[in-house]
């Protein structure tokens, strides 16, 4: 993982590179839209002159500007031995190391700015950080698709200046079918119901209370819009490929985002088939990957954990055995006991496991289909909880823990003997499955790169589609 040191400001390499000259402009804008926010909710309680409210406004794009030259101008960064190193701070200089061997994924983003100014922020994410490590705002396009390519190259054990491996598309989704899956979702269900009771409200109540009523629920339509914007545009447009280096996601209407997954980084899966999306045989699937785990809002889970947005059940499954290199559909499932039903009334005969020598499969959800894959390699710990009305049916839960996040292995009300069996099989499975897991250079797994000017027809340099 990556580590912070104090150090002195004639210990940076002359080497060592600044980022884009840009930087300073896109931060001093970036405040000055924290201020519009502000100031917006202050003109609407007490209205004044918009001159003064705009000389404010460009007074703090002024300042963020300043401040971010500085910052820029002490900020550097460069490879380091084993580690990228990223030198920052101007009274107190902070120097941050990106260990290769613990790196788990590298994104490159666009937001909306930076795609007019033609730059992108690289964020790293590495086993066991708790957010981003020392993400890098801002560095022009070129330059953030040829260092991730490196970062790559030396994460996994080849030389430094291995062009960037090709890659096959795999999935893209039809805008066709991602608008009609956001239609059929429970949030646009919702926020219809929502809407319709608004309209119903407002004609019903007095003239004098709309307001105060549409004030009210101002929050809760704007959290419904969030929500359906989550769907349509952050998934707009979404690709995913593979190549050697790992799975390569790229989507996003406004803002752009390009995810790299390296192979064996991938912790769980989890494929979920909502109620609506069923008579179209539609699923969508999302993965825990160490590193990610810290990044726990909401915004950012959506953003990271998302292998395929909506899909046809059949290549969801599909796309999942290749991402384990392993099939679920072939594991044998044991089903809840009868007494499960006093607790799980409605969807307690879907309860069911299974585990072969690679994976451990967990199926419940009635309305809301829902299957778990964890590899047996990836497991962090194995446990039983039995709750108070549990004891009362002799019941209890096992649990499969992975990394943080939406992937969760939990195989509820069983036999207690059933339970506490699976956990020491489970762990003797891990324990094997380890030794013969993936190293951490995974690279020496598979082929040499070939150069993009030796590609087929289905392969793509992903340079080039940057």
């Amino acid at each position: 993982m990556s580590s912070d040191a104090s150090v002195p400001d004639t210990g940076t390499p002359e080497h060592f590179k600044r980022l884009h000259p840009l930087t300073p402009l896109l931060r001093g804008w970036g405040y000055f839209a924290a201020v519009v926010v502000v100031m917006g909710q202050g003109a609407l309680r007490e209205p004044g002159p918009i001159a003064v409210y705009v000389a404010i406004g460009m007074g703090f794009v002024i300042l963020g500007t300043i401040a971010g030259a500085v910052s820029w101008w002490f900020t550097r960064y460069g490879f380091d031995g084993d580690a990228l190193r990223i030198d920052s701070g101007v009274l107190m200089r902070r120097s941050r190391r990106v260990r290769m061997d613990r790196l788990q994924a590298v994104d490159v983003n666009r937001p909306l700015v930076g795609r007019l100014l033609g730059v992108s922020e690289l964020r790293m994410e590495v086993a066991g950080g708790g957010k981003s490590e020392a993400p890098l705002k801002y560095l022009s396009g070129d330059d953030a698709v040829r260092l991730r390519a490196e970062l790559l190259a030396r994460a996994a054990g080849i030389d430094a200046d291995t062009p960037e491996a090709p890659e096959r598309r795999i999935h893209e989704t039809p805008l066709r079918t991602l608008v009609w899956s956001t239609v059929l979702s429970g949030g646009f269900v919702s926020g219809v119901l929502f809407v319709v009771a608004v309209i119903v409200a407002l004609v019903l109540v007095p003239a004098q209370a709309r307001l105060g009523l549409v004030s009210a629920m101002l929050p809760g339509l704007l959290a419904t819009g969030y929500a359906l914007w989550t769907q349509l545009g952050q998934n707009f447009g979404f690709t995913l490929a593979h190549s050697p280096d790992g799975y390569r996601i790229r989507k996003g209407l406004l803002d752009t985002v390009h995810q790299t997954v390296p192979p064996g980084r991938v912790q769980g899966v989890f494929v979920r088939q909502p109620l609506l999306w069923r008579p179209k045989g539609w699923a969508e699937v999302h993965v825990d990957v160490a590193g990610y785990a810290g990044n726990n809002s909401g915004e950012t889970t959506t953003r990271t954990s998302t292998l395929l947005p909506v899909a046809p059940m059949a290549e969801a499954i599909q796309i999942v055995q290749q991402v384990l290199d392993a099939e679920p559909s072939t594991v044998e499932l044991n089903p809840a006991p009868k007494r499960a039903r006093w607790l799980r009334p409605i969807q307690w005969s879907r309860m069911a496991y299974g585990a072969d020598r690679q994976i451990v499969v967990v199926r419940d959800g009635r309305f809301t289909r829902r299957l778990t894959v964890v590899p047996h390699a990836k497991t962090q710990s194995v446990r039983v909880t039995q709750g108070p009305v549990q004891r009362r049916l002799n019941l209890a839960t096992a649990h499969v823990d992975t990394t943080p996040g939406p992937v969760n292995a939990v195989i509820r009300h069983r036999l207690p003997e059933e339970a506490f069996r699976f956990v020491e099989e489970q762990t003797q499975r891990a324990q094997l499955a380890r030794r013969e897991d993936v190293r951490e250079q995974w690279m020496t797994q598979h082929a040499p790169r070939v150069p993009q000017g030796d590609t087929d027809g289905d392969a793509r340099p992903s340079a080039s589609s940057e």
